[in-house]
């Protein structure tokens, strides 16, 4: 009897000496550092940021400043850094939208009679939306540039109608949840190293 009792302390001690050895893996784990394969922390020091205007080579008028207002507000939001002009910042990030394209992705097909011949039209139903940037973060006062990525891409599908305001809006609408969905990628791949 006394030796099965010996043996449930001794498993009781080994959980609690196990628990006592993870404890501070937790607390370090749980710390606020990133840690890079190598095992060093990736944090630097950030005293301000400037976000310029986004550059645009696309036809969508105006997505350039709505980008870089979602943006922003991405950084104003979650962020304690604070917004500077280019000029007074130690940080700057920049971009360009170098492609914004649509391809249809489902379709109706419509079969209508003209003078007794009978023709079979196929009309777009949804299109998938697609927005590649080039995007920079760098710092200012060493000219180093800290990350980028020349192909961010994101993609998004719309509804196609009849009526070509409501097909607009559908991508406007489509355009913006690009433009956040982006701002939060942007937002964790420079908040994620400091």
């Amino acid at each position: 009897m006394r030796g099965a009792r010996y043996k449930v302390l001794s498993g009781w001690y080994l959980i609690i000496f196990g628990m006592v050895m993870l404890l501070p893996g937790f607390f370090i784990a749980g710390c606020g550092y990133s840690i890079r394969s190598s095992g060093d922390p990736m944090g630097i020091q950030m005293e301000s940021m400037a976000i310029p205007m986004i550059e645009s080579t696309s036809s969508d008028l105006g997505f350039e400043a709505d980008f870089t207002r979602v943006i922003r507000e991405e950084f104003i939001r979650n962020s304690k850094v604070p917004l500077v002009s280019q000029e007074e910042a130690q940080t700057v990030l920049s971009g360009r939208i170098y492609d914004i394209r649509t391809e249809p992705v489902s379709y109706d097909l419509d079969q209508q009679t003209v003078n007794g011949a009978s023709t079979l039209y196929t009309e777009t139903r949804t299109r998938m939306l697609r927005v590649n940037a080039d995007i920079r973060f760098e710092d200012k006062r060493t000219g180093k540039v800290i990350w980028r990525n020349e192909n961010m891409e994101e993609k998004m599908s719309y509804v196609v109608d009849r009526d070509p305001l409501i097909t607009r809006f559908n991508k406007k609408n489509a355009l913006e949840t690009i433009a956040e969905t982006l701002a939060k990628r942007i937002f964790l791949q420079t908040m994620e190293r400091f």
